[in-house]
């Protein structure tokens, strides 16, 4: 690829950024003047990053690797926030560059950041892109994490590390030892190189098992974006704390964000109370759920439990700064088709979910007829009792 794109190639980029690029390679005959099929991979990375990245989707001075690349970088807003964490350091290495919108981020707030990259033409593309972005205080090397430290002798206020989740035959993993690099087979020689290291894992992973593999984990967070979970970021340092902290953070739409603290200890001293649906459900946000905060959650908010599976909770008062989403109950029915219907619309929509419950959204559908979409939301389940039963609801409505 030619850095940077010449005019004819950048106008071709432009005016098909939201075409079909399976479409517009069956056209690559009608201009023999382009190298339409790379084109058609930067429209088709461009597209990708539309939602993840969209002012860099939108910048035609820039450079798109592989697809691949992008779906495995950071969106903006997940990467803000990680930089916000690592604010104010000397020097920081991302050893995992990718794409590189991550060192971006860092450079934002950190004096120095070198952009460690072993695929050498992607090392080009950033090296090429930061150019055009203006930013001047990341070093590109073309080298992986381990050559790097070893040849560099440098120290750094923190290593930042993204490991790559899948394995040689294209499959996702589930324990950090079988990513690359190996972080728990590293952390010797991390930790001579920095007193703290930032690791992102995907939600994949499991949490409790990466704590045992790490071994040097001093607090945690699981950032969600929009109630999706996206991500696992890991502090490490010399010593681990004994029941590190997790924070769970759902980045939300409208700018603005909830979290919510959990650790071990408190979770297993939580008791919940159990209680019939009330006047109003709470669903806690998925980030919470992944931190493992199914109890604590409810003392924290003094709700009540409908069931000890279903992490569904219920107040007769409305707690408006709770963490997730809230509902006001209109019914408890059975999970019967048309019986449901007669709280819908002549259309028959509504929002399902299962929670505890034996059926999939989808089978649910099939079953009952119930189509997507509407003002009503269903909350299939079991209650405590152990009958299966579904809350009608409709969102609460709270103040500002």
């Amino acid at each position: 690829m030619e850095f940077p794109l010449p005019e004819a190639a950048r106008r071709y980029v432009a005016a098909h950024l939201h075409d079909d690029p399976a479409h517009l390679a069956l056209q690559a005959r009608r201009h023999p003047h382009l190298p339409v099929p790379e084109l058609v991979r930067q429209i088709q990375a461009r597209q990708k990053a539309r939602v993840k990245l969209p002012a860099w989707a939108d910048n035609q001075d820039l450079i798109f690797p592989p697809a691949l690349s992008v779906e495995q970088a950071s969106s903006e807003r997940t990467a803000t926030y990680k930089a916000a964490l690592v604010a104010g350091a000397a020097r920081l290495a991302d050893l995992t560059g990718g794409f590189g919108a991550d060192s971006a981020h860092f450079a934002a707030v950190v004096e120095q950041v070198d952009y460690v990259e072993r695929d050498a033409q992607l090392s080009q593309v950033v090296a090429h892109n930061l150019t055009q972005l203006g930013i001047t205080n990341v070093a590109v090397h073309a080298s992986d994490a381990v050559s790097f430290l070893k040849s560099s002798g440098a120290q750094f206020d923190w290593l930042f590390l993204d490991p790559a989740r899948r394995d040689q035959r294209g499959g996702k993993t589930f324990r950090l030892a079988d990513c690359e690099p190996d972080v728990p087979k590293l952390m010797p020689l991390l930790l001579r190189h920095a007193p703290r290291i930032l690791l992102k894992t995907s939600p994949m992973l499991d949490i409790e098992l990466a704590i045992q593999e790490l071994r040097h984990v001093r607090r945690l967070w699981v950032i969600a974006v929009d109630n999706e979970v996206k991500e696992v970021l890991y502090e490490l340092g010399q010593e681990p704390a004994v029941d590190p902290e997790r924070l769970a953070v759902n980045l939300r739409r409208d700018g603005t964000q909830q979290d919510f603290r959990v650790n071990r200890a408190r979770e297993a001293r939580a008791v919940p109370r159990y209680a019939e649906a009330q006047q109003y459900l709470y669903e806690p946000n998925a980030a919470i759920l992944k931190a493992g905060a199914f109890k604590s959650i409810g003392s924290a908010f003094e709700l009540l439990k409908l069931q000890q599976h279903s992490h569904l909770y219920t107040s007769s008062e409305l707690r408006a700064d709770f963490p997730g989403r809230i509902f006001r109950i209109l019914a408890t029915e059975k999970a019967d088709g048309p019986t449901l219907k007669s709280h819908l619309g002549p259309e028959g929509r509504a929002h399902v979910t299962t929670r505890n419950f034996p059926e999939s959204v989808a089978d649910f559908r099939r079953r009952t007829g119930i189509r997507e979409g509407g003002d009503i939301y269903l909350f299939a389940t079991t209650d405590l009792r152990g009958r299966l039963v579904v809350l009608v609801c409709e969102k609460a409505a709270l103040a500002g």
